[in-house]
């Protein structure tokens, strides 16, 4: 169908629908994998060996899947949609097999990086095809149904991982994805109009292998725990070197680029710049504050696993509720852009509240409803600004518009993870160094847990307030990133505000 450009009008409703339920069932299966892998890690260590090399498993999916991202949103520019989801879905299908096959680590780590290369493309394709297929009054709704399947899964993933591994084998983590994968493709070929787009096209392969150094740079940088090589002060100012030289680069190829791979052009849109800004903001301060949260369950709150774990669940039903409800309610323009400096309000409020009741060593109760507020935020907040980015640009760009958004998130997200526990690791050592008493403080850096055990009882106390606070510090450094968010969200919205109004008066 050549340069067919899809659009809603050459969409039958029934159609729709089955593009629309292939596209959901295949982001679930690639937001799944983030997270399904978590508790089956011991047994696989158990059967693999490899324990050293453990980490990997995880980075290297997280480091493939945010790199393909930005190439899976411009290809889909120049050669159509379709032929790029085939393609992001069976290549994740066929490394779940090898996943779900491997006899060593190696192999799996190798399994799961190819895997990262295909669910990059599913999220980010499945995000910017259904923009495509629906009309503008309904991208909200669709991208809340988007926002709230990522919500259950991110639950769903751990939980759904131990039972498969517990009356399984952990290898069907893996080996349940081909049957469904191939359920998500063949609704998706069989109802998407559109197919290979011809032409002459100048792939940037320069800006290719700059964003794929910049970024593995930075995330073997920010994930360095537990990864041997990354570990060192000296392979730490490596990376560091590494990273700013090749995103300083890019900026000088993308300029001169013929169709770059991150077009520098679209944030000459303010629309789009800003709620770009806004998604790396919120991204930086929700996962640099709730990364140490199940640790503050478990010490200052007393905690179980489990029960720590469960503590997570208002956060996700209010997410679903608002993600749903948002995208119920954002059918005009100028609801939308109401909507999202509410939702980033309410998750600068939610960490505000957590810092607020960690600082005063407030109950259960009161996290319970902290958290509940910060998913009503992030539930309306992400949905919505994916929907701006995406009204805001052509359908000729919208997939690398898409993508950059979703790659200046992942980027915020371990930024975020890195100075929040660089502001922990701080307040702690400073207090350690203050109490003293012949406690070391990288041991419990180190350890956590296990460290706070092994002490005694007053001790004990005297240790879990220190993390108390220092857990609370990053906490508010959060709340300070997501108000610089809100800030941005409310200047988006007040700009398009007098746009209309004067749009009105002509």
């Amino acid at each position: 169908m050549g340069n067919l450009i899809i659009t809603s009008s050459v969409l039958p409703p029934a159609a729709r629908r089955r593009v629309f339920a292939g596209l959901l069932l295949a982001m679930l299966l690639g937001a799944l994998d983030q997270s399904i892998v978590s508790t089956a890690l011991p047994v696989i260590t158990t059967e693999l060996g490899g324990l050293n090399h453990l980490a990997w498993v995880v980075t290297s999916f997280m480091l493939t899947s945010t790199v393909s991202a930005p190439l899976y949103g411009k290809l889909s520019d120049m050669y159509g949609r379709k032929p790029l989801f085939a393609v992001s879905i069976v290549l994740f299908l066929g490394a779940s097999v090898l996943c779900g096959t491997a006899d060593s680590m190696l192999g799996l780590i190798l399994a799961r990086a190819l895997q990262g290369l295909g669910a990059g493309g599913l999220m980010t394709l499945a995000q910017t095809i259904i923009a495509g297929i629906v009309p503008n009054r309904d991208r909200a709704r669709y991208q809340g149904l988007f926002t709230a399947t990522f919500a259950v899964s991110s639950v769903a993933g751990p939980i759904l991982g131990g039972v498969i591994t517990t009356h399984l084998s952990w290898r069907w983590i893996f080996l349940i994805n081909p049957p469904l994968g191939i359920a998500a493709l063949l609704l998706v070929l069989s109802s998407l109009p559109g197919g290979l787009q011809r032409g002459h096209h100048a792939i940037d392969y320069m800006g290719a292998a700059l964003v794929t150094l910049g970024t593995s740079a930075l995330l073997l940088l920010f994930n360095s725990a537990g990864i041997p090589l990354a570990s060192s002060d000296f392979a730490r100012a490596v990376l560091i070197v590494v990273a700013v030289g090749a995103f300083a680069m890019l900026y000088f190829t993308e300029r001169r680029a013929r169709e770059p791979l991150i077009d520098l052009k679209l944030f000459r849109n303010a629309s789009y710049s800003i709620c770009v800004a806004a998604s790396g903001l919120m991204s930086f301060a929700m996962m640099g504050s709730l990364i140490f949260m199940p640790l503050y369950y478990q010490l200052v709150l007393q905690q179980t696993p489990t029960q720590s774990g469960a503590m997570v669940l208002p956060q996700v039903v209010t997410m679903v509720i608002s993600s749903v409800a948002g995208g119920r309610f954002g059918t005009t323009p100028a609801r939308i852009h109401a909507m999202l400096p509410v939702g980033v309000g309410l998750e600068c409020l939610g960490l505000v509240l957590l810092a607020v009741f960690a600082h005063f060593d407030l109950g259960v109760p009161a996290f319970l409803f902290a958290v509940g507020v910060l998913g009503c935020g992030m539930g309306m907040g992400m949905s919505i600004a994916t929907v701006i980015v995406q009204n805001s640009v052509s359908e000729s760009v919208r997939g690398a518009a898409t993508a950059t958004m979703s790659f200046v998130r992942s980027l915020g997200g371990s930024l975020g993870t890195a100075v929040s526990g660089a502001v922990m690791a701080y307040v702690l050592s400073r207090q350690f160094a203050t109490v003293g008493a012949g406690i070391d403080a990288g041991t419990f850096l180190e350890r956590g847990l296990s460290a706070v055990s092994a002490l005694a009882p007053e001790q004990q106390l005297t240790v879990v307030d220190m993390y108390r606070q220092s857990i609370g510090a990053s906490l508010v450094a959060g709340g300070i990133f997501m108000f610089g968010g809100f800030l941005l969200a409310l200047k988006l919205f007040l700009m398009h505000k007098a746009g209309a109004k004067d749009a009105a008066q002509t």
